[in-house]
């Protein structure tokens, strides 16, 4: 097999040909509904029936050519095997969660961030390109996939397609060089909708790479859940003199919520988070779907609280917030009233280190000596931010559980236990931190070249590392059972052959208990 070094541009402009037949599909799923979104590679003239065991689901189009299709199964039975087929396909199973109440001693989870990327700037640039090319991304999947994970967490950026910002990422931001903007043959119109314009071609032709046929039909029996980052609204999170991205305009909403309509689920409703949440029960959904603000809950062993902190984050000083105060209210609640042995953050927005952006909760920037801290003020950066961030933390460490949050972003790996939050003691019961795994970043998109340092601890905080953050493409897999979750990071980097991904065993391995 050719490596990352060696693509060539026939061979990039190949892997993009799109050959007949479905080509992707991706499930969501809780103990009683699958949600299912699909794509074909080309469209289809009337709808595709969903076969779950005997029952017959008719698909719903999401686009405007009949290329993408949703399949909503409610009435489940819990704890549930169904076989699931689309004529012309073959079978594959699928199986519904436990419900809450349901005693449940093991669950296996794999977490990662970072996956997106479009590969064609490959025939651009070979030698320090930003991106992992889509087969390798694919054998990293694979492998994960082996460990027999019972679920699926994609923690942000699964699109870089910036267009208006991107300091660090060349003269144009990613979706204005030369290579993409040849790909386009267009610019997107602001001013107009992105479904049913000229703008869902584009669309199309920036993501379909990134999403549909990279993941293929890989995780067709793996219930995912995807939390949308900054990047995925079309931008990098950036605040200069010249403009500031978030919180995002209409048209960065609208380009985000097209491309969750379109290649993955929304997060299906659970009884124990508000229907009424920002971005939930929209009319141009499915019924009572949360667009930014999910749970996965697995009987009384696990309850993860996922959230987006891009898109309703507000400036407004000590006012400030990245999520909004009745989404800050449900995770407190869920903190304090979870039956769950279990209660696990995965925010969109990194706990513990910092790289300097803007968009953090913390206020570090990096010195013109290349020192990241607070000696300069962070341009435009919102006090309240970090306020929100203090009251989370406290309410995790007064849990009687392992206070944990699974982050993505920054583009490493590593474990730290947060022992102290500026004057908040917390060595009683240390929040735990764990960035995740980058799947697809390469030698330009790492923090210590992109952003001229690597992640380092937040100021005000100490952490104490058993990983330091790792610049290493990888994810992790974690064990939950009732008395302890088991933690195992695997990691890859481009210029390793491509081959070792087949065969990665952990490099680092931690448990926490209490």
């Amino acid at each position: 097999m050719a490596t990352q070094s060696s693509l060539t541009r026939r061979q990039v402009l190949a892997a993009l040909a799109p050959p007949k037949g479905l080509r992707h599909l991706l499930p969501a799923a809780t103990q009683d509904r699958f949600l299912i979104k699909a794509s074909f590679h080309q469209p289809l003239l009337r709808a595709p029936e969903l076969h779950v065991n005997n029952r017959r689901v008719g698909g719903r189009r999401t686009d405007s050519d009949g290329q993408f299709w949703l399949f909503d199964v409610p009435g489940l039975q819990p704890a549930t095997e169904y076989q699931l087929r689309i004529d012309g396909y073959e079978p594959w199973p699928l199986r519904t969660f436990p419900p809450p109440d349901a005693a449940v001693d093991r669950f296996r989870l794999l977490v990662f961030t970072c996956a997106g990327g479009h590969d064609a700037a490959l025939i651009e640039d070979t030698t320090q390109p930003y991106w992992v090319s889509v087969p390798a991304r694919q054998r990293l999947f694979r492998t994960a996939l082996r460990q027999r994970p019972d679920a699926m967490i994609a923690i942000g950026d699964h699109v870089y397609w910036d267009l208006r910002f991107g300091r660090g990422t060349g003269r144009f931001p990613m979706g204005q060089q030369p290579w993409a903007s040849q790909l386009l043959g267009a610019d997107f119109n602001r001013d107009i909708p992105v479904l049913g314009t000229p703008n869902e071609r584009l669309l199309k032709r920036a993501v379909d790479r990134q999403i549909a046929e990279l993941y293929g039909t890989l995780f067709r029996s793996t219930p995912v859940h995807f939390i949308q980052d900054d990047h995925d609204y079309f931008e990098n999170d950036e605040a200069i003199p010249s403009g500031i991205s978030f919180p995002p305009d209409d048209f960065m909403t609208r380009l985000a919520r097209a491309t969750q309509h379109l290649y993955f689920p929304e997060h299906l409703p659970n009884a124990d988070r508000p229907s009424g949440l920002p971005g939930a029960s929209a009319a141009d959904r499915s019924p009572g779907l949360s667009e930014c603000f999910g749970t996965l809950r697995v009987g009384n062993l696990a309850e993860l609280l996922l959230y987006d902190c891009r898109r309703f984050q507000t400036l407004r000083g000590p006012h400030a917030r990245l999520v909004p105060d009745n989404a800050e209210a449900w995770l407190l609640s869920r903190m304090r009233n979870s039956p769950a042995r279990h209660v696990v953050h995965v925010p969109s927005m990194p706990i513990g280190w910092s790289a300097g952006k803007w968009g953090e909760w913390y206020p570090d920037v990096l010195d013109a000596n290349g020192r990241l801290g607070v000696a300069r003020p962070k341009y435009f950066w919102q006090e309240g931010w970090r306020s929100q961030h203090d009251r989370l933390l406290a309410a995790a460490s007064a849990m009687e559980r392992v206070p944990l949050f699974l982050s993505g972003d920054l583009h490493a790996l590593g474990h730290g236990a947060i022992t102290r939050n500026g004057t908040a003691d917390l060595r009683r019961n240390p929040v735990h931190a764990v960035l995740t795994g980058p799947i697809s970043t390469g030698p330009r998109g790492w923090p210590s070249s992109a952003r001229g340092t690597p992640p380092l601890i937040a100021t005000g905080l100490e952490i104490a590392e058993t990983l330091a953050p790792r610049e290493d493409n990888g994810f992790t897999i974690i064990d939950f059972t009732r008395n302890k979750i088991e933690f195992r990071m695997f990691g890859w980097k481009m210029g390793r052959p491509e081959e070792s991904i087949d065969h990665l065993e952990p490099f680092h391995r931690f448990t926490l208990s209490r």
